[in-house]
Parts: C-alpha cells; sequence; structure tokens
C-alpha cells in the first residue's frame, strides 16, 4: 500500500509561486471576490446565440410550476399530456393535477418499498442495495416510466379538482416526517422476516403500515377524488361540462396516449449502445410501466425528437440542468460560462467521463416545445420548464444545440416516429442495470 504523502511547506509555496505567474492573478481575484466564478465567467455575447426565435415551435400556454419540490418527471409528463388535450379542445392554458399523481405515487412507491425491504431482509443491514433503498425511500425524484406507471393505473384528474397543497409545493415538512416512518417500519420489518414470522403476520404488519402512509398522505395532500365534473370555458369561449367521471374515465375518454407505445430513448456513453436497459429496482408500481433505457447515439435521440416535434407532440426530455444555466433567464449553453479560461484551470471531461465519475447525472425533466434549424441541422431548442412564469421567458427556457448534445440523456419518444432498426431494438430483451447506476 501507497505511504501517505505529507503537504509540505516548500510544496505551498511551490502552489503559491505558481498561482502568481500569471500577470492578471490581482485582476482576476478581484472580479471573483467581487462577482463569483460564475459572474465573473459568463460569455457577454451568448444571448446572440440564445436569441429566442425558432423555425418550428409548437404553442403551448402558461407553464407549471413545480415550487420546492423534485416532481419535475411528473410535471413533464403530465406536460405532454395537456400539451395533446389542449390541441384536440382548443384550451392552451389546460392544466392536470400534479398532486392527485403525487399521491398515488407515495402509495405506490411506499407499497413497493416495503416488499422490497422484506425481499432483503436476509442481507446485511448495510449490504449495498439495502442502504440503497434505505437512503432512496420516498425520495421525490423519479423516471418518466414512474410517472406513466400511476396515470396508467389511476388516470388523471384537471388541476382545479385536487389542486397543490402547502405540502407539495414544498414537499419538505412531508418527506421528512414519510422518510422517517418508513425507516423506522423498515427496520421492525427486517426483524420480524429475520426472527421467522409468517407470511400472513408479516402481510398484516405491512398493511397497517401502508394504512399509516395513507393517513400522512391524505392529510398533507388531501383525499383523491374518485369522481369529478369537468368543467372548462375553452379559447372560443365555449363552455364544457360533463358530469361525474372516474379520473380513470377521463384519461382514456380524452387522451389517446398509450404509454406502451413509447420508448425512453437514452444517450449514456458510458454504457454500451445498441443495448436496452431495465432498472427494477426504481419501478414503483407493481405490474406498471417499467423503467427502461433504449441507449443510442446521440444524433438517433435528437432526430427522433424533431420528428416527433414536427408531428406535433411534444417531448418528454431528461437532462443535467444544474450545468451551464442561467435559472434566472432561461439560458442553457455549454459555453455560457468561462471557468477554464477565469481561473486558468482545466476542467475538460466529455460526457462519458462526466457520467462515469458521477459529475453528469440526470437532474431534471422539462418539455422540448420547438427548436431552429440553420442549413437543415438544429441550431437551439425552446423548452418549457416547471419553474414557474417568474424564470426564462415567461417560464420558457431556449438552449443551444452545444447544449443539448452535452447535458441531455433522455427523450421520451413513440415508437412509430423511430427507424425500423430502433423499433426492432426497443422490443429486445434489457440488461438490467444495479439501483446505484449512472442512469439513476
Amino acid at each position: 500500500m501507497a505511504k501517505e504523502s505529507q503537504l509540505t511547506t516548500a510544496m505551498v509555496e511551490k502552489y503559491q509561486k505558481i498561482f502568481h505567474a500569471r500577470k492578471d492573478v490581482a485582476v482576476i481575484s478581484r472580479a471573483v471576490q467581487k462577482n463569483g466564478i460564475k459572474n465573473a465567467s459568463e460569455d457577454p455575447i451568448a444571448s446572440q446565440r440564445l436569441h429566442r426565435a425558432f423555425s418550428y415551435e409548437i404553442k403551448t400556454g402558461k407553464p407549471s410550476n413545480q415550487r420546492h419540490s423534485g416532481r419535475c418527471w411528473s410535471f413533464a409528463t403530465l406536460n405532454t399530456l395537456r400539451h395533446k388535450f389542449a390541441k384536440k379542445y382548443n384550451f392552451k392554458d389546460f392544466e392536470l393535477s400534479q398532486n392527485y399523481l403525487f399521491f398515488w405515487d407515495r402509495i405506490e412507491r411506499a407499497n413497493m418499498f416495503f416488499q422490497k425491504i422484506i425481499e432483503t431482509a436476509d442481507k446485511p443491514l448495510h449490504d449495498r442495495l439495502v442502504d440503497f433503498y434505505l437512503s432512496f425511500a420516498l425520495n421525490d425524484g423519479g423516471q418518466w416510466a414512474n410517472a406513466a406507471a400511476i396515470v396508467e393505473k389511476y388516470g388523471v384528474v384537471p388541476e382545479y379538482v385536487m389542486p397543490d397543497t402547502h405540502n407539495t409545493k414544498d414537499t419538505t415538512d412531508v418527506a421528512e416526517v414519510m422518510n422517517y416512518l418508513m425507516r423506522k417500519d423498515a427496520l421492525k420489518l427486517r426483524r420480524l422476516v429475520n426472527d421467522g414470522a409468517k407470511k400472513a403476520d408479516l402481510d398484516a404488519v405491512k398493511e397497517a403500515m401502508m394504512a399509516d402512509v395513507y393517513k400522512v398522505a391524505a392529510y398533507s395532500f388531501g383525499e383523491p377524488p374518485v369522481k369529478f365534473d369537468l368543467e372548462f370555458k375553452d379559447d372560443d369561449k365555449k363552455f364544457h361540462r360533463v358530469l361525474g367521471l372516474t379520473p380513470f374515465d377521463f384519461y382514456h375518454q380524452y387522451f389517446d396516449t398509450n404509454f406502451n407505445d413509447y420508448v425512453v430513448v437514452t444517450n449514456a456513453p458510458d454504457h454500451e449502445y445498441g443495448k436496452v436497459y431495465s432498472m427494477p429496482t426504481q419501478d414503483s408500481v407493481v405490474g406498471g410501466v417499467p423503467i427502461k433505457f433504449m441507449n443510442v447515439p446521440f444524433k438517433n435521440l435528437q432526430d427522433a425528437a424533431i420528428k416527433q416535434l414536427k408531428a406535433g407532440e411534444t417531448v418528454w426530455v431528461g437532462n443535467d440542468v444544474l450545468q451551464q444555466m442561467d435559472r434566472k433567464r432561461g439560458l442553457m449553453d455549454a459555453q455560457l460560462f468561462h471557468r477554464a479560461e477565469l481561473l486558468d484551470v482545466d476542467f475538460t471531461m466529455d460526457k462519458k467521463d462526466r457520467l462515469e465519475s458521477r459529475q453528469a447525472m440526470v437532474s431534471h425533466a422539462m418539455t422540448l416545445t420547438g427548436f431552429d434549424l440553420e442549413n437543415g441541422q438544429p441550431s437551439r431548442w425552446k423548452i418549457e420548464n416547471s419553474w414557474g412564469k417568474d424564470n426564462g421567458d415567461n417560464g420558457y427556457f431556449v438552449m443551444t444545440q452545444d447544449w443539448f448534445k452535452e447535458y441531455t440523456y433522455e427523450a421520451v419518444i413513440d415508437k412509430k416516429y423511430l427507424p425500423a432498426d430502433l423499433q426492432k431494438l426497443a422490443a429486445s430483451e434489457p440488461v438490467e442495470l444495479t439501483a446505484w447506476d449512472s442512469l439513476q
């Protein structure tokens, strides 16, 4: 084993000499210390690359707002659905209830969590998989398939039927309570299994635990409606009313989306291309839409997104939104901040390096609504975000082609917009990924 190397005074003096060798070190230091790294390194002409004119865009309504929560994956999914409703029924500002989806997601995830804890009870408490389940618990984050599975099973309702509450606008309190409850119950289930409890007794204990989860969810979010009245005035001021719809019937009568027609097209160069991958450890609904990724070169993802947008359908995309982004102005540009030039430090990593080192992650889901072509090639993209109207241009962001290529990892595509070889690939048997894979 290599002997640890002590940091010496001579080493520090060498670092100081290298630092002060830069002629403008005092100027750079003042700029960084006064303004911060981002402000001091921003490209002042980035706005020229990010002007908001697009050769093709789908007209959509006001943006939604996930506020202080990690529900972007469900917001982006519901956005793609509401865009279809808006187009079909001439009501651009129609919105679906994110609270309704989140309520059932919490219930289904708790059910899956308890089952996984029982299944892994024979493993050590700090086995990597058990540790994953305990740390993940009822995390706000999720995948497109998690939302699709809930919608398929429970349907949807308009936003006014089950609007957000304090606890969905800011999930801090309820997450703290839910996670405490999950982990306390997990230890109890593990002890029961390891003490030889019968299945019937385990099932009874689990059901009592699920009843507690339901209580917390119902107190925090309100109970979901069994039936509701659909009422809205479209953009031509025509009034519509249908009484006594169930959420399931509303979804199947008013939406023509079949989630089984879609595939998550992924560009993850740290994984082998031409493969389908699954992640069953993060599936949330038993028997629901499974989490699967079809990994292909970026151009395949890009071409499919363009084709779907041209057909008039918006696209769910998973990105690493924390990179090279100005939240307030809604700018996403791979060259927005020139940190290497400012700090005289090499930050070079390609997409594969960032994924392998965990510098990259799919941190956010948004909705592609348009793009601009120059000489037949995309130059920038229009994004509907879920951070409300006060960020970006009334809630809409713009990203350069470079940012799209570097920091976009997933796009949910109807298989009919894929070439024949990728349609065939989508049907292939998936390779199972670990819970802690870079695509989580």
